[in-house]
């Protein structure tokens, strides 16, 4: 049991370390100052794959469900990034979006029934001391708008993680993944056109290579691990799994582009890995220490703990 467990939550640590790629990808790739066409690409063509190896379409209530998992999971939420990333340098981005592991875990104690432990809030503080002193530079500059479109990135994605817990599905998990995707690929095209203007009239073979990873890779396979692990584990064991974003970057820009890492670089990742390791472990019976008691109409399948019955970049990489 503890063996199956351990290799669902390294599966479900795969979709932020993918994830954690996208800037790698995004300046090395593809079409300079185009983050929402990347966006689209990168969700509705993946959407519309799934969509076509499972020949499933919603049913019933779960159309608008779709609509809103796949809104507050993908549109809404890149489009906030978006504003975000250029207001705010990706350092204070980050760490703004590094307090969504807090948020899960304050919603999933209101709508999920799960306790908020003080395990979970010292991890949450832990993570978000971690990505700061991963990500942050003592000259960046803050911006009130930036500021608050990086917390309601977080927010909206802590909504989004917890209702696709609360929401489960009659269909299979790649059905599910996939109408979300075509759901907020749809909602990107518009503010795409309106912000960015029409697509270029053709594309290098290194951009092609660079959408070809984020649409496989990067949504199809990434968010189908991560709803996975949505499904599976708590909300708030898979949101801490996001703190592996900046880490991934910060990783790659150091191997592969050839940038320098301070000491309290390395502080920082050792600190959210920690937060990451923490989040992960499960007190034992009658000792875990409750901050707040668990909330009445508990959703099906969730124990009172907040493990499943059955068996979330830094928002700046994402």
């Amino acid at each position: 049991m503890l063996r199956n467990r351990t290799a669902l939550v390294l599966l479900t640590a795969l979709a932020p370390a993918v994830w954690g790629s996208t800037y790698f990808i995004t300046t090395e790739f593809l079409p300079p100052d185009r983050p929402l066409l990347a966006g689209v690409l990168r969700a509705l063509p993946a959407g519309l794959l799934l969509v076509l190896i499972t020949r499933r379409l919603p049913k019933g209530s779960w159309w608008w469900k779709s609509l809103v998992l796949g809104a507050l999971n993908i549109g809404v939420f890149f489009a906030l990034l978006f504003v975000a990333a250029y207001r705010l340098p990706g350092g204070v981005a980050a760490t703004v979006g590094s307090v969504q592991p807090l948020l899960v875990a304050g919603l999933a104690a209101g709508l999920l029934g799960q306790r908020l432990t003080l395990r979970t809030l010292l991890a949450a503080v832990t993570g978000i001391a971690g990505v700061a002193l991963l990500v942050l530079r003592a000259d960046a500059r803050l911006d009130a708008l930036g500021v608050a479109a990086a917390l309601g990135g977080a927010v909206v994605m802590a909504t989004g993680v917890v209702l696709s817990k609360r929401w489960v599905s009659p269909a299979p998990l790649l059905a599910t993944t996939g109408w979300q995707l075509v759901a907020g690929g749809v909602l990107l095209v518009p503010v795409a056109l309106l912000v960015e203007g029409p697509p270029p009239s053709s594309f290098t073979g290194e951009n092609l290579m660079g959408y070809g990873y984020l649409t496989l890779i990067g949504a199809a396979v990434a968010y189908a691990l991560w709803f996975r692990g949505i499904k599976a584990l708590s909300p708030t064991e898979v949101t801490f799994l996001g703190l592996l974003s900046p880490l991934v970057a910060t990783v790659l820009g150091w191997a592969l582009l050839g940038q320098q890492l301070a000491p309290l670089q390395l502080v920082g990742a050792l600190l959210a890995l920690a937060a990451v390791v923490l989040a992960q472990l499960r007190p034992r019976a009658g000792r875990s220490t409750a901050v707040a008691g668990a909330v009445p109409g508990a959703a099906p399948g969730v124990e009172p703990g907040g493990a499943s019955a059955e068996v979330p970049v830094s928002a700046a990489t994402r």
